[in-house]
């Protein structure tokens, strides 16, 4: 599958661009990003993630939420790297404030890489809108709207 090209790529680590820490950090690297949207990707690891220990243990799965938050995590970071929020510093937050029409059309599994697209819907400051779209082994597996409230720390 051809993802969305975006006019900058960057190939840096999600800890370089975002607040976030082990174990809630959800980009292991942004793609590629620009004023209309970024593109990351994230693997999913019983190492790294154990939520996989409680979470249908028989039969391991992302929770939903986590979706939700890979994908958002995604959506920041491309708003830190271009210096849509942050400045030079990196400096910003962003805090998820709504999530609308969220579907889960696959279970994400251990091993299973989460390549989120996505495109921004509208940002006038404080409030930015993003459509989510998560794929795993080129299928869509997730997708939701969400409003993020932007800050500079």
């Amino acid at each position: 599958m051809e993802y969305p090209q975006f006019k900058n790529v960057y190939n840096t680590p999600g800890i370089e661009l975002l607040p976030h820490r082990e174990p809630f950090l959800f980009v292991d690297t942004l793609v590629s990003a620009d004023e209309t949207g970024a593109l990351a990707e994230y693997t999913y690891t019983t190492e790294k993630n154990d939520f996989f220990r409680g979470h249908f243990p028989d039969f391991p799965i992302v929770p939903g939420v986590v979706l939700i938050e890979s994908m958002a995590q995604a959506a920041g970071a491309g708003l830190v790297a271009t210096g849509l929020i942050g400045g030079e510093d990196r400096k910003a937050s962003f805090i998820l404030a709504a999530v609308e029409n969220a579907r889960f059309k696959e279970p994400v599994r251990p091993g299973d890489k989460l390549v989120t697209v996505a495109k921004i819907l509208k940002l006038r400051k404080p409030l930015v809108s993003f459509e989510l779209q998560g794929f795993v082994n080129d299928k869509p597996a997730c997708s939701c709207t969400v409003k993020c409230m932007l800050g500079e720390k």
